[in-house]
């Protein structure tokens, strides 16, 4: 099935439920090996340059460094690393930051077998995948749209948020729910809550997605001024 056999694949989440399952999954694929597993961002660096697997399959939200960051950061030293997320995420916003940053494709974390290994193969072919719904011209799409668009300006951000303003903001951007926030940065949900209310305020973003959109685009533009 194919185009290299065995497939080698480094799988990162920082659930082992969910790491053991995609093992289950693939346990009975010949061409496939599992080379190494990772539970978080920093992890999933140091590995994929020890093994230099075909494939990294990883979540978007983790601890350290999410693995959109990680991602972005292999992909500056190795342009020809592959990398397919599976999340409990699916907006346009994500599909876009993970293209942004080098990935290849998003499939929910509820994926089943048979997609799962489609999947794979689409991406060890060079191409895109985000799932049955999301077709070469809706991706097209989707570029065109959150790169025509400036929902951010880096200055004006920094001038108007605190430090934990941005923190929050930043992480916001990589997926994490409040409590993921609030584990994280060692506070309590409702203080990440009210600091999410005041960033929506300053920034006058009315709605939870704009939020959203504005976080994942603003973690776009900060990673441009790092390269």
């Amino acid at each position: 099935m194919f185009l290299k056999k065995p497939v080698r694949i480094l799988l990162c989440d920082d659930h082992s439920l969910l790491r053991n399952g995609v093992i289950s999954m693939l346990k009975d694929e010949g061409d496939i090996l599992i080379v190494g597993e990772a539970e978080n961002g920093e992890q999933l660096i140091d590995k994929y340059f020890k093994l230099i697997p075909d494939i990294i399959i990883t979540d978007i939200s983790m601890p350290k460094l999410s693995g959109i960051e990680a991602i972005s950061r292999i992909k500056k030293k190795e342009p020809t690393a592959k990398a397919l997320f599976l999340s409990m995420y699916e907006g346009e916003e994500y599909i876009y930051s993970i293209y942004k940053a080098g990935g290849s494709g998003l499939l929910n974390k509820n994926i089943v077998k048979g997609e799962l290994l489609f999947a794979i193969k689409k991406v060890l072919e060079g191409n895109y995948y985000f799932g049955p719904k999301i077709q070469a011209g809706d991706l097209n799409g989707i570029i065109t749209k959150y790169s025509a668009k400036k929902f951010f300006d880096l200055r004006k951000t920094r001038l108007l948020l605190t430090d934990r303003e941005m923190q929050v903001l930043t992480l916001i951007g990589e997926a994490n729910t409040s409590s993921d926030i609030a584990k994280k940065l060692e506070l309590s949900k409702r203080t990440v809550d009210t600091h999410r209310t005041n960033i929506m305020q300053k920034l006058n973003l009315k709605t939870l997605p704009e939020l959203i959109r504005f976080a994942v685009n603003y973690n776009i533009e900060l990673r441009k001024t790092e390269n």
